[in-house]
């Protein structure tokens, strides 16, 4: 390169924009992305070590797809080459490819070829680098925001280690902008450059994830602000709302993110969710979405989804049609949302003004990625994961199954809420029961073994990808069950519309709800220990008059008296106190039953229901032994019922004896207790079958089953053969599984 050409692309690169000349040029600089580029992650270990093999980076613009390329420029001893799909075509492949080969036959030096926007090429294209990246002429990086198992030629996919990235988080934004007010030779460190943090959260808020957009921002802010009398440049929350003002919202009507958000959207009507529907629905018409494309789909779904249930389904989606073609946009939003909320309460109002609650959501909440089990699984299932743990409501009772269809970040968020005339008046009950068993399912889902919950696959390789995927998160009838416990509880809590009411146990607020309905006159009180839950509990209750809303408090039960004493409430006393599993981790303590004790009236009633561990579900009597050796069988039965009968074990040590003993030494003189056995439909998946079957403790430190096997005296080939015996039977399975709770009204006085 000749001193001219330097002089020049030096000036080209102190001229570019802030966010070209901000982009890191190590890893220790780049910001997020911790899932692939953390402490330990196989990416940072490659890039450090100078071992990579083919990659492809896959994620929405500015998360740092093409910087994680220049890193690797900056960190190789490969010979580097770097192209633009599209600028570039065949003659640009074959240059760079017998440019890699002379290096690898004069020099013996690999050659990194990093494409940027790779799906911008064609077939042909793509089926020219191929061979190179066979035989190893060139390791390949390719970027893209399309999703590479659609975009990119298959045979280039299997050959690559795929990284897919995410929207950075906020706090990632914050680093990034103020590195770039810091830096004195790229950014603004030079210069006075004062952001108030109003304005910083404005720039970060709006960028949505996006480090490009919020460099742009503040570039476009600092540069179109005077200095003032001292020479500083102000950039306050005016400025930077001049500078930024219109979240972009990821959304491609060719693309995965199209599939992904149509598919949610056709999911939650079939799911009967009509929050999550009106959300999926402003979000494609935000986007720029044909709204005759969403009601050619909504007419499928009333004659596959709907059909003789409701026949009026589809001659409502067809005259809401009919009304938009004659009346157009913005007005048009009118008919495609009453089409919406009519699939999504039909059996299985001004209301559609609540479409306009989803819109200023898709405005104003931060971008929220389609959760995993609603993603289009038609294409990519087996590459990142999509779709799976979905559950088809039209399998449960009532065709409908507790499940949750809007994203993680806005979960218990209500845009519908019907109103008091007509139909709506009819469902106005359902549809607010529904959702509280939706939120309690998804708060309070397991069993026994402590199941974790997972995601979506974010990188997958050619080899082995089941390794590397995130295991998936499983809802099944939870929300049913739960239902039905509630209603129990209220049938023996007998309460009186002016009733003091606790929840002691919070949590979801399947109670708390509940105990509203049922004491409108008197007041409800909800504790929890977990802060997250309170502050959801809360948000909730804001749909309610103030004199309405429940008392949410978060402590532990023994903390009782000391949060009402805050509160100024240090005399109230409670006509009903009501608990679901109010023993932690379902160990047997007498603190929580103490301190009902405490904030109860004389008069009033304790009511709980207790799960007892240790009459759960046996897992040998969900499979079929006949083929299996008899001995075999007799034995794994004799394991697992040690499980249950292990004294050392304060999960199982107790029983309802020594639960009626605990009440007791809390203060209760009068107990009735009732066993009941509940049954619910749980659907068996691979992480369970894992979990049973690992080796290593679980995260509480217990032993899993297949440790439990062993220390009964079974051979790792018997294990094994047990192992294969469940997976058989059990994978991906729908079975009846048991469990065996307390139901306690407890008195004070006799």
């Amino acid at each position: 390169m000749d001193l001219f050409k330097q002089a020049r692309e030096t000036q080209i690169e102190q001229e570019s924009p802030l966010a070209n000349r901000m982009r890191p040029r190590t890893l220790d600089e780049f910001a997020g992305q911790e899932h692939i580029v953390g402490p330990g992650r196989l990416l940072r270990r490659a890039i450090q070590a100078d071992q990579l093999s083919s990659l492809i980076f896959y994620g929405p613009p500015g998360t740092g797809k093409t910087t994680l390329a220049r890193i690797i420029a900056n960190s190789t001893e490969s010979h580097f080459i770097t192209i633009n799909a599209v600028l570039a075509g065949v003659k640009q492949i074959r240059e760079a490819i017998d440019e890699a080969r002379e290096r690898r036959d004069l020099y013996n030096q690999r050659t990194t070829l990093f494409v940027d926007e790779v799906h911008r090429w064609n077939r042909a294209q793509q089926d020219a680098l191929l061979p190179h990246v066979e035989n190893g002429t060139i390791i390949l990086i390719g970027a893209t925001t399309e999703n590479p198992y659609f975009e990119v030629n298959k045979a280039l996919v299997s050959r690559s280690r795929i990284f897919q990235l995410k929207p950075l988080q906020q706090e990632d934004l914050r680093q990034i902008a103020r590195q770039a007010l810091q830096d004195p030779e790229r950014g603004y460190g030079a210069l006075d450059v004062r952001v108030s943090d109003e304005a910083l959260e404005h720039l970060v808020d709006v960028a949505n994830g996006d480090a490009r957009g919020v460099l742009n921002a503040l570039e476009l802010a600092v540069e179109t602000t005077p200095p003032d009398e001292q020479g500083a440049i102000v950039v306050n929350l005016e400025v930077a709302e001049e500078s930024i003002q219109r979240r972009a919202v990821l959304y491609d009507k060719d693309g995965d993110v199209h599939y992904d958000t149509i598919s949610a959207f056709i999911k939650s009507l079939r799911g009967s969710d009509a929050d999550a529907a009106l959300y999926w629905m402003a979000k494609m018409v935000y986007a720029g979405e044909d709204p005759r494309f969403i009601f050619r789909r909504m007419t499928i779904l009333a004659g596959e989804d709907v059909g003789l249930a409701d026949p009026q389904a589809i001659n409502v989606v067809i005259s809401c049609w009919q009304a938009f073609e004659r009346i157009g946009m913005p007005e048009g939003a009118f008919p495609l949302a009453e089409a919406a909320l009519y699939l999504a309460t039909c059996p299985k109002s001004n209301s559609s003004l609540a479409f306009f609650d989803a819109m200023r959501a898709v405005e104003q909440e931060q971008e929220a990625d389609v959760p995993n089990h609603l993603k289009d699984a038609n294409r990519d299932k087996e590459g990142f994961g999509h779709g799976r743990g979905y559950m088809y409501p039209h399998a449960y009772q009532e065709h409908w199954v507790a499940q949750q269809y809007l994203p993680q970040a806005l979960q218990g968020k209500m845009f519908y809420e019907p109103g008091e005339q007509g139909y709506e008046q009819q469902i106005a009950h359902q549809v607010a029961r529904r959702r509280e068993a939706q939120l309690a399912a998804m708060v309070e889902t397991g069993d026994d073994w402590r199941l974790e919950t997972g995601g979506e696959t974010l990188t997958t390789g050619p080899k082995s990808r089941a390794r590397d995927m995130w295991l998936q998160r499983v809802v099944d009838d939870t929300g049913r069950g739960l239902g039905a416990l509630r209603d129990r509880m209220f049938e023996l809590a007998q309460v009186q519309r002016h009733n003091l009411l606790l929840d002691l146990n919070a949590g979801s607020g399947l109670l708390t709800w509940e105990a509203l309905r049922h004491a409108p006159e008197g007041g409800v009180w909800a504790l929890t220990s977990d802060p997250q839950a309170g502050e959801a509990l809360r948000q909730q209750a804001e749909r309610l008059a103030e004199l309405q809303r429940p008392t949410v408090l978060v402590g532990e039960p023994q903390e009782l008296p000391y949060l009402l004493q805050l509160r100024g409430e240090g005399d109230v006393r409670f006509d009903r106190v009501l608990a679901r599993n109010p023993l932690a981790r379902f160990e047997l303590d007498a603190a929580p039953l103490a301190a009902a004790a405490a904030v109860l009236r004389e008069d009033g009633v304790f009511v709980f229901a207790q799960v007892v561990p240790r009459h759960g579900q046996r897992l040998h009597e969900l499979v079929d032994w006949s083929a299996a050796p008899r001995e075999l069988e007799e034995r794994v039965v004799q394991a697992e019922e040690a499980i249950y009968q292990d004294q050392g074990d304060p999960l199982v040590r107790w029983d309802a004896e020594d639960l009626q003993e605990a009440l007791n030494t809390a203060g209760f003189q009068k107990i009735e207790l009732k066993r009941e056995q509940l049954t619910e439909q749980r659907r068996i998946t691979d992480r369970h079958l894992q979990r049973w079957f690992q080796e290593l403790p679980l995260e509480d430190g217990r032993a899993t089953y297949h440790a439990h096997l062993h220390q009964a005296g079974l051979s790792n080939d018997e294990i094994e053969e047990v192992a294969g015996l469940y997976a058989r039977q059990l994978r991906d399975a729908t079975v009846t599984w048991k469990s065996r709770v307390l139901f306690i009204v407890a008195r004070i006085w006799e």
